[in-house]
């Protein structure tokens, strides 16, 4: 049996345009974002997606909703693929202040796993994604497409793939997985196809 899963980020967001750190912060697609999701949505509209699942953000929803629409399915929220908590406090706040007012704690962001207080650790936030990919591959669907975040397609391809860091993901960027086999373990599942 061979079947695909298209993990997609949302396109650019409000806060992308403001500098803020995003995280947990809900923002909504920007007028830019709206025209890359736009054209997302017709680049995969034949893709053969039978299913749409979404990080509750409002970003990734926005894009779940105009994909789902295209191609004539619900969209099915799942908390598990929001974003990581990772900022804390400073989610949503705009990094030049951030910056300014807490010096110390925004350099130490450039390490992943540094948790900022009130903020997800990165093992928990690699335990959560792994667990919902995982449940994604236990399904049924012949194609999904997963709407989600940049930090959940670092730990894809970091943690899961492991096929080393991804430093950018660009807005809208996407990735078919084509699962063969019958792996129960997520990470082999999805490596067989490198194999």
């Amino acid at each position: 049996m061979i079947r695909r899963v298209i993990f997609i980020r949302h396109g650019e967001t409000t806060g992308d345009v403001e500098g803020r750190f995003g995280g947990t912060y809900d923002d909504a697609l920007s007028v830019t974002g709206e025209r890359q999701v736009a054209a997302l949505v017709e680049e995969l509209a034949g893709a053969g997606i039978g299913r749409v699942l979404s990080s509750p953000l409002q970003r990734a929803r926005q894009t779940a909703e105009a994909l789902a629409q295209r191609v004539g399915c619900p969209v099915e929220v799942r908390e598990n693929l929001r974003e990581r908590n990772q900022y804390g406090a400073l989610s949503g706040m705009v990094k030049a202040e951030a910056a300014a007012r807490f010096p110390a704690e925004v350099a130490a962001l450039k390490d992943r796993l540094f948790t900022m207080p009130g903020a997800e650790s990165y093992g928990d936030f690699v335990t959560r994604v792994r667990e919902e990919i995982q449940r994604v591959i236990d399904g049924k669907d012949d194609c999904v497409a997963v709407v989600w975040h940049g930090g959940g397609m670092r730990v894809l391809f970091r943690e899961i793939l492991q096929l080393g860091e991804l430093r950018e993901v660009g807005d809208c960027a996407w990735v078919e997985v084509v699962i063969s086999g019958a792996a129960k373990d997520v990470g082999k599942m999805l490596r067989m196809e490198r194999e």
